[in-house]
């Protein structure tokens, strides 16, 4: 969809083809359903327009003229199918029109005969409910039992010769349901075999599916089921009727009707525990409290200046700034951070702030410790800002801090280790660095990272703006789990209603700074997205921010130019990729990416949205890696209409670049002739 085909200039006004089918003689469709595609793939201006009309052997396909949609997929069909020994294909100028005609894609479908009847109606409504219920991406499409070979996936079925065909076994063991059991399983008569084991199933166990005459096999082990086992299902079990698994369901009651006596007997062990408990955890809370006051003092003493901003810190007793949140990690002199580094031997990195080294402390734990240069841009205000965040922010893909040091004109942070370095070592894939990462790593990388700015946002309070997102500051573990780190420059709003804060200087790294903060100096969680959007292009490309040349280009120009074109291909980072990933799942990130750079920020998602939608890109590319051709499959429409129609599809396929020209998109030129055309996902 993001090509098209058009007459080659000053030859015609119109698209002819045609198609002979029956030149297989051996084909036994009584006839085809074709489908037409179509999108404007130009920004036409106010005094352009396209219009044309569509005819089949000189009769109107629709009738009325067709005006494509700038970005947006439309797509034409005939309702009934067709059989005729030839089909020639006019797609001809309206009078009105100024631009000629285009064609985007057309498939032609052929009608498989059957002489079996639809399945029983009844079957067909609980499976479409249950299809909705689980959002199921399989081949669950048309009749579920028919043809029978094509039936639906996980599903059996009994074929009788005067009666329509009905369910007989569901296998949708391991396939991610989610939420309760749904109740249309309970409208499936016939089903004998039913197994939905190891899903994340919550709630309680129908008590409908007692009604399943024939059902004798029930699998409904490795969920996360409550409640009690309905009576009916019990009695089955009891005279061998059925056989019921339910084992690794933690709250599940197997006793039936004996679940609430059960929970009264607990309570006499409740009573006799919970003191028991209680006065183990009193104990050895006080045997902690007096070892850290005795630790405390001991660090105390060995601090030699006096005038230390920090100092009531080391205590637990003092605050922050407006007195909101303790300093509580564990303080070093400089002294012992020159035993840790080994007189700071080992230079891991550099940054604003200064040099990090490499360490170990004394029970062997590595650390990285981030010593204050002298000549720092960044001071005693960024210092105590990052400590500041850091003590009261928790998330598994931010970096930890251990402890800090404030010792006279020394200053330090110490973090936890990321031996792996940062996400642009790997993305330049620097010698020091083993391997070149494939884009499955890199999609989780993305994630994890998204995950991580989603709870500075969402999960803090008051909620914080990172502002200098960028590779250099996403650190890797052994595992190449993905950490946000330096967060010296950040800055907290107060809520949802006030999402900027004011500054007096613009911070950031050139090439990811949003270019509404650059205006307003006001930077807002959506400052953020930008730059996350360019980390994105990052991992796509395998290219810097900034692209050096005679004229330094940003990543974002360089990717929408030949984005536009249609071809992933060009974009992607073959040297490290090789071409071992889902198409479709990097062309949802390149799109994602993209609209994370809009240039207005209210066209930007927020990192909630983005987290949803890379976690999508993640199931893609690991339906890929398995070779689920499934995952991820959507239709276009419903051959069910009765009607002849043109609608649109795709619903968030608008472009947010305003800017672009109307040669955004390159369209072939072609003389009258249809042919094979690469083609990318439809635009979304």
């Amino acid at each position: 969809m993001q090509t098209a085909i058009m007459p080659r200039r000053n030859t015609s006004n119109s698209i002819e083809f045609s198609w002979d089918p029956l030149a297989q003689l051996s084909d036994p469709s009584p006839g085809y359903i074709a489908i037409m595609h179509f999108s404007e793939l130009q920004l036409l201006s106010s005094n352009n327009v396209r219009e044309f009309y569509v005819s089949v052997n000189g009769e109107p396909w629709h009738p009325n003229v067709f005006t494509p949609k700038y970005l947006y997929g439309g797509a034409t069909y005939n309702s009934l199918p067709s059989r005729k020994s030839h089909y020639n294909v006019s797609i001809i100028v309206a009078p009105n029109s100024t631009l000629p005609p285009i064609i985007n894609a057309l498939e032609v479908f052929s009608v498989i005969p059957t002489t079996i009847i639809g399945t029983y109606s009844r079957d067909v409504s609980a499976m479409v409910a249950i299809k909705a219920k689980y959002k199921v991406l399989k081949n669950w499409m048309g009749d579920p039992c028919v043809p029978n070979n094509m039936v639906w996936d996980t599903l059996t079925c009994d074929y009788a010769t005067a009666s329509p065909p009905r369910v007989r076994s569901i296998n949708m063991s391991s396939t991610r349901l989610s939420g309760d059991i749904s109740s249309s399983f309970a409208s499936l008569e016939n089903v004998q075999y039913l197994n939905l084991s190891n899903n994340n199933l919550t709630g309680s166990i129908p008590d409908a599916l007692s009604e399943l005459k024939s059902l004798t096999v029930l699998d409904l082990s490795g969920n996360q089921l409550s409640g009690s086992i309905p009576s009916g299902l019990l009695k089955r079990i009891q005279d061998g009727s059925l056989n019921l698994r339910y084992d690794n369901n933690a709250d599940l009651c197997t006793n039936g009707d004996s679940c609430q006596p059960a929970k009264i007997k607990s309570k006499l062990i409740i009573k006799i525990v919970v003191p028991v408990i209680v006065v183990v955890v009193v104990a050895m809370a006080l045997i902690f409290f007096f070892l850290r006051r005795k630790r405390q003092g001991s660090m105390n003493n060995s601090v030699k200046p006096q005038n230390d901003p920090t100092a009531s810190y080391a205590s637990g007793s003092g605050v922050y700034g407006d007195g909101s949140v303790r300093l509580e990690s564990r303080r070093f002199t400089y002294e012992e951070l020159k035993m840790i580094t080994n007189n700071f031997e080992r230079v891991l990195g550099r940054g604003g702030f200064g040099y990090v080294y490499d360490g170990f402390l004394k029970v062997g734990t590595q650390v990285a410790v981030k010593l204050r240069s002298q000549s720092s841009n960044q001071g005693v205000k960024e210092f105590l800002a990052e400590a500041h965040i850091l003590t009261r922010i928790h998330h598994k893909n931010l970096v930890s801090m251990i402890g800090y040091c404030n010792d006279g004109e020394y200053m330090a942070l110490v973090y936890e280790y990321m031996s792996e370095g940062t996400l642009q070592e790997h993305i330049e894939g620097r010698k020091s660095i083993k391997g070149s990462l494939p884009w499955r790593q890199r999609l989780r990388i993305a994630l994890e990272s998204a995950q991580g700015l989603e709870y500075l946002h969402k999960g803090c309070n008051p909620p914080l703006i990172h502002r200098d997102v960028k590779a250099t500051n996403i650190l890797l573990n052994a595992k190449l789990e993905a950490r946000i780190a330096d967060f010296g420059l950040s800055k907290a709003f107060s809520s949802e209603s006030d999402t900027y804060v004011s500054t007096n200087t613009l911070v950031g790294t050139p090439g990811y700074v949003d270019p509404e903060y650059q205006a307003t100096m006001q930077p807002t969680a959506k400052s953020d997205v930008y730059s996350f959007g360019v980390v994105l292009l990052e991992l796509i490309t395998g290219k810097p921010a900034i692209l050096r040349g005679a004229e330094p280009t940003s990543i974002i120009q360089w990717a929408r130019k030949r984005m536009a074109r249609g071809n992933i291909e060009s974009v992607v980072d073959a040297r490290s990729m090789q071409g071992i990933y889902d198409v479709n799942s990097v062309w949802k990130v390149a799109d994602i990416a993209l609209k994370c750079t809009s240039y207005a920020s209210t066209q930007r998602p927020a990192m909630t949205d983005v987290v949803a939608q890379l976690e999508e890109c993640v199931e893609l590319e690991e339906g890929h890696a398995t070779g689920d051709v499934n995952v991820g499959f959507h239709t276009t429409g419903s051959g069910d209409n009765p009607t002849l129609s043109y609608g649109s599809y795709g619903g968030d396929c608008q472009s947010t670049d305003k800017s672009q020209s109307s040669t955004a998109f390159d369209i072939e030129q072609n003389a009258e002739r249809v042919f094979a055309m690469p083609m990318g996902p439809v635009a979304r």
